[in-house]
């Protein structure tokens, strides 16, 4: 589809419309004659915040998983994975067997691990399924 020719405010001829200034069209060349486009404004943009990193359900919902973490280290203190051969013993983290998705809250599907065995976890996937360390996602 061809654009249509319009009277230009600047030369009086039907040309093909550069720009418009309120109700004013101008074609190419009186845009830039005129020095309609030089004194025209510069488009000021406000500086946007900055987006949240995390929403505020997430958050809310990390809060309380940080407590139900310190509770459940504490239940169980020792690794249960005991997977390499560098096992600290001692249980720093939580595997979450499902994921972390809708059983991020759920303690029957955390395992209590020290660093090592859980990054082995993470590394070898298939292994820890068949090992029971991990179950596959739904």
């Amino acid at each position: 589809m061809k654009a249509k020719k319009k009277l230009c405010a600047g030369c009086d001829q039907e040309k093909y419309i550069w720009k418009k200034e309120g109700r004013l069209r101008y074609c190419k060349d009186c845009w830039f004659k005129t020095g309609v486009a030089k004194t025209k404004k510069p488009t000021v943009f406000k500086p946007q915040k900055p987006m949240r990193q995390k929403s505020t359900k997430m958050s809310s919902l990390d809060s309380v998983y940080s407590r139900m973490r310190v509770n459940y280290l504490n239940d169980y203190p020792m690794c249960q994975a005991k997977v390499v051969s560098d096992c600290m013993v001692t249980s720093t983290d939580v595997h979450h067997k499902k994921g972390r998705g809708k059983y991020h809250l759920d303690v029957t599907t955390w395992l209590s691990t020290c660093r090592q065995c859980h990054m082995w976890i993470e590394e070898h996937p298939k292994e820890a399924i068949e090992l029971g360390l991990s179950i596959k996602r739904d």
